[in-house]
């Protein structure tokens, strides 16, 4: 994962599903996904080395849309682009 990655920063449990979760819904293996992870950034290890991927993040790769990606990885919760993921997601920040 890239330097200044902040996926899931800050920490969100409701947004955070495991890896294999991730996998079901992007209907592929976990090991695809733990590399989506490091190679897009899109989750991260959490607590004894855990893969947790953002429910977000995944949605944005999945959806082709890495422009709204990019923004979420570089801290940006504010976006019209990346509010509506977190709107989809069922996460709205208050």
């Amino acid at each position: 994962m890239s330097e200044g990655c902040m996926t899931l920063i800050p920490y969100d449990k409701r947004e955070g599903i495991p890896l294999n979760v991730a996998a079901e819904r992007a209907g592929k293996s976990p090991g695809t996904v733990r590399n989506w992870c490091i190679e897009h950034g899109i989750g991260r290890r959490v607590g004894g080395g855990q893969w947790i991927v953002s429910k977000v993040a995944l949605a944005m790769f999945l959806d082709g849309d890495y422009e709204a990606l990019r923004r979420y990885k570089s801290g940006d919760r504010s976006s019209d682009c990346v509010v509506a993921y977190f709107k989809r997601e069922g996460l709205e920040r208050k």
